[in-house]
């Protein structure tokens, strides 16, 4: 029987952890935001009310076993002058499943099954109007996602407008693991709309499993900026309220100076670095590895290499 592993997250930081992880002899469930209210995904809440599903997407590509071809179909983005432009087709093929079966859950079920996913993918709510709120250390409140992401502010405290409900499979889900992962991905917009749900803080409160931390490797424009590997650890800390992160994965790679530059002046990022004797201090263990790659003149973490951290991990624990 497989360990049960729950994975945390949003945007491109969980797809390109659960490449890897996918191949381990796990039982994973992946809990994805739905909050985003930004380009296709944006478009298609407003016009038919739903929750958000380019993160879904990317997610079930992730860990399909079909060909590649189908894979880069689903991820394919129109570009026209049309109404179509800027959609990507998996967007459109989860919306239309939606408005056939009427449940989010089911249309992912139902996706898993065509396109070959072994594991488990559920939206951490089913509510079509979830919205993040962001209240910033000047006291401005940010409404949406987007806005959040967008604003390059840092902020004293994330919420949602309303309270979500969450699915009744997500809390199973955690009661039952042997291991709950955030992440990499922006803390704001990807981690914490997971972790601000009070009933996944009442589910992480009693469970057994020890709570592992993916460290990014890069600071968020104006969101993260200057924050070190335990300056992390704090913010989810502060959101865990009654648990805390019991291990951290960190890079410890030394980045090509050139790389560094165009990070630090096209984009205001840079690498997060691992402060020792503050992560002791916190009580989290820490695991370095060297784990960036470079692809296309952009940082990626080594999917394989970071999933068999985890992986070896969750074996001897």
């Amino acid at each position: 029987m497989h360990k049960k592993i729950v994975v945390f997250g949003g945007g491109t930081g969980i797809s390109y952890l659960l490449k890897g992880l996918k191949d381990f002899p796990l039982d994973i469930t992946a809990v994805i935001t739905v909050s985003d209210n930004g380009r296709s995904t944006g478009k298609l809440r407003k016009e038919f009310n739903t929750p958000a599903v380019g993160d879904i997407r990317k997610v079930i590509t992730a860990l399909s076993e079909i060909d590649d071809p189908i894979k880069k179909m689903v991820e394919y983005r129109f570009n026209t002058s049309s109404d179509l432009n800027g959609h990507a087709v998996g967007n459109l093929i989860l919306t239309a499943m939606l408005d056939i079966t009427g449940s989010l859950k089911a249309s992912i079920s139902s996706l898993c099954k065509l396109f070959d996913v072994k594991h488990t993918v559920l939206p951490i709510s089913e509510d079509s109007s979830l919205t993040l709120m962001g209240l910033d250390k000047d006291g401005n409140v940010i409404e949406g996602e987007e806005e959040i992401t967008q604003s390059h502010h840092q902020f004293q405290k994330i919420y949602y407008k309303e309270e979500p409900k969450v699915l009744p499979e997500v809390i199973n889900a955690i009661q039952n693991a042997d291991l709950i992962v955030f992440s990499m991905g922006s803390l704001y917009t990807s981690i914490l709309p997971n972790v601000i749900c009070n009933e996944v803080k009442s589910a992480l409160k009693e469970t057994k499993a020890p709570i592992m931390y993916l460290c990014n490797a890069v600071t968020q424009p104006g969101e993260t900026d200057n924050f070190t590997v335990s300056d992390h650890i704090k913010l989810l800390n502060k959101y865990l309220d009654f648990r805390k992160i019991d291990v951290v994965i960190a890079s410890n790679t030394k980045i090509e100076k050139k790389i560094a530059e165009k990070y630090a002046t096209a984009e205001q990022k840079d690498p997060v670095k691992i402060d020792y004797t503050a992560i002791e201090n916190l009580g989290t263990e820490l695991i370095e590895e060297d784990l960036i790659t470079i692809e296309d003149n952009t940082l990626r973490h080594n999917s394989l290499k970071l999933s068999s951290l985890v992986f070896n991990y969750l074996m001897r624990n």
